[in-house]
């Protein structure tokens, strides 16, 4: 017996087996190689992003929200969006720790540029540390992307999928924002993921996490509801093979674990749920909505944050597209900006990914995980009432790069050949367009120097080149006047601005610089219209703002 134990333990490997050994161990570390190369690229691209940045319209607001929640244990400020999002940015806020926390003002904008501005700390540092958490996690969403396609489709797709991911300039330039949109969008995902895995074993370990997923990205970003009968009706399709009584078990759990999450963001926050309905003033709303608000079971700070948000649904906003300012929005609007600011290659593979899991049999089961919360999300994002941006469908590039992935599941070899020049063409475009991706166009209409004829507010000009604005006139406009016309939370004076309103002066008053930032341009009407057309343009400042010769 020990004599044939021996010649086991001994025998020697055969000479095939023994070749292929080396290159299948290159094969083992190529992926974890590449997977980090990829992250790394993309954590560099907005760790420089963000350095270079200032202050975007929304994040002073969720920076001062930060704060209130760390210093004061209160939901005063922002109640139209829940806490998670913010608790995120509060890590960065509390290592940063800025002076003046205490007492900030009502008004949550007002709050935002005093602890920017007027409290003594330095804004580029407190915005930097607010940001780092947000790029931290946009990056571990990365590794979801990654997972839900290699569960899918192997480790190529898996790369492939990461490198559509990392490239995105839609999820480079609000990943490296103090922002609630990615991080929204990355746990629907990760939900969507979770249920995937629950039709595998240990049912019981993936549908709690996946409910907790989905509770997160509904206690950081509202939009996120939609979601949730998608979300519900996939875990009863994962389970509903064995028993339909175990299925519907499994999708009360994950609708218990989301609750539970919801519920938790805010106690966090304040333990007491001290929430005084008089001071947020939410309007009253009726109809289906109003009841959908009354029925939900969640905290009544929660539920008034969804009064707001109907109330803002309500309002008569503006918007732009190709030219054109109108009021109200328009349904196409989304798929319209979408075409203009993603990548050429990304579109066609997004495009390819979706038939490929509809078609290719063993990926069919998977096109409900994949498409249907992506397209629920984006029919309810296109009924919105603010055509503000693409970043309102964020969640299409995380999704779809899933999709893309599994076109390699393809057996055709030019599909390898095509699927690799796809992705090298998209990684170009999004290289070429740094450091400025919040104004990226493809190419197909004119790139990043183009968008603003096209598009306005945060698919352009959001505010983030005033730092920029600042040093270009100092290096290129010294001593010269200056006529500024800025849409942005920060504020030109603390970088050393000094400008006037040339709304305000008499027409034949404003000569030398007019500076007009790209969104105000767009709907300009009037007299800043007048100013506009008088003037010659003579430079431009990150994409976003327009400097005029008067």
């Amino acid at each position: 017996m020990m004599a044939r134990e021996l010649h086991t333990v001994l025998k020697p490997v055969p000479p095939a087996r023994a070749a292929q050994s080396p290159p299948r161990a290159r094969r083992a570390w190529l992926v974890p190689l590449l997977t980090v190369v990829l992250l790394a690229q993309m954590a560099a691209a907005m760790v420089t992003t963000a350095v270079q940045q200032t202050p975007t319209i929304d994040e002073p607001v969720y920076v001062a929200a930060a704060a209130e929640y760390l210093h004061e244990h209160r939901v005063r400020l922002n109640p139209e969006h829940p806490p998670l999002g913010k608790l995120v940015v509060a890590v960065g806020v509390a290592l940063a720790d800025p002076r003046g926390t205490a007492d900030l003002p009502d008004d949550q904008g007002a709050a935002g540029r005093r602890l920017l501005y007027e409290s003594g700390n330095d804004p580029w540092r407190l915005m930097l540390w607010a940001r780092l958490p947000v790029i931290v996690l946009t990056l571990l969403f990365g590794l979801v992307v990654f997972a839900f396609a290699r569960d899918l489709a192997g480790p190529a797709p898996a790369l492939t999928a990461l490198a559509l991911y990392a490239f995105s300039p839609d999820v480079v330039a609000h990943g490296s924002l103090a922002t609630l949109d990615v991080p929204a969008a990355g746990f629907v995902l990760t939900s969507a993921w979770l249920l995937w895995r629950a039709r595998g074993d240990r049912p019981r370990l993936w549908l709690p996490l996946a409910g907790a997923a989905l509770g997160a990205g509904l206690a950081t970003k509202m939009s996120a509801l939609p979601a949730v009968p998608v979300l519900l009706a996939l875990a009863v399709l994962s389970l509903w093979p064995k028993r339909w009584r175990r299925a519907l078990l499994g999708a009360a759990v994950v609708a218990a674990a989301a609750v539970a999450v919801v519920w938790a963001s805010y106690l966090v926050v304040d333990p007491r749920l001290s929430w005084d309905p008089q001071q947020a003033q939410a309007p009253v709303v009726h109809g289906l909505r109003g009841l959908l608000v009354d029925v939900l079971p969640f905290p009544e700070s929660y539920r008034d944050g969804m009064r707001i948000q109907f109330g803002l649904e309500n309002q008569p906003w503006q918007g732009f597209l190709f030219g054109h300012v109108y009021t109200g929005s328009h349904w196409y609007y989304l798929p319209v900006a979408l075409t203009v600011k993603t990548p050429l290659g990304m579109l066609a593979l997004w495009s390819a990914g979706a038939v490929a899991l509809v078609t290719v049999g063993r990926l069919r089961p998977a096109a409900p995980y994949v498409l249907l919360p992506a397209g629920v999300l984006l029919a309810a994002a296109m009924t919105g009432s603010r055509d503000f941006g693409t970043r309102y469908a964020v969640f299409l590039p995380m999704f779809l790069a899933v999709a893309a992935g599994c076109v390699l599941t393809v057996r055709r070899r030019w599909v390898t050949a095509v699927t690799g020049a796809l992705v090298a063409f998209v990684a170009v475009s999004s290289l070429r367009t740094y450091p400025y991706y919040l104004p990226y166009s493809n190419e197909a209409f004119g790139g990043p120097a183009q968008t603003h004829l096209r598009l306005h507010d945060s698919n352009v000009d959001w505010g983030q080149d005033l730092g920029r604005l600042a040093d270009r006139l100092r290096e290129r406009y010294p001593g010269e006047r200056v006529w500024l016309v800025y849409k942005g939370s920060g504020v030109p004076s603390y970088y050393g601005i000094h400008a006037s309103d040339p709304r305000r002066a008499p027409l034949d008053e404003v000569r030398g610089l007019l500076v007009v930032s790209d969104s105000a341009a767009a709907k300009a009407r009037g007299r800043l219209a007048q100013l506009i057309d008088s003037s010659r343009a003579v430079d431009e400042v990150g994409h976003s703002i327009t400097l005029y010769r008067r």
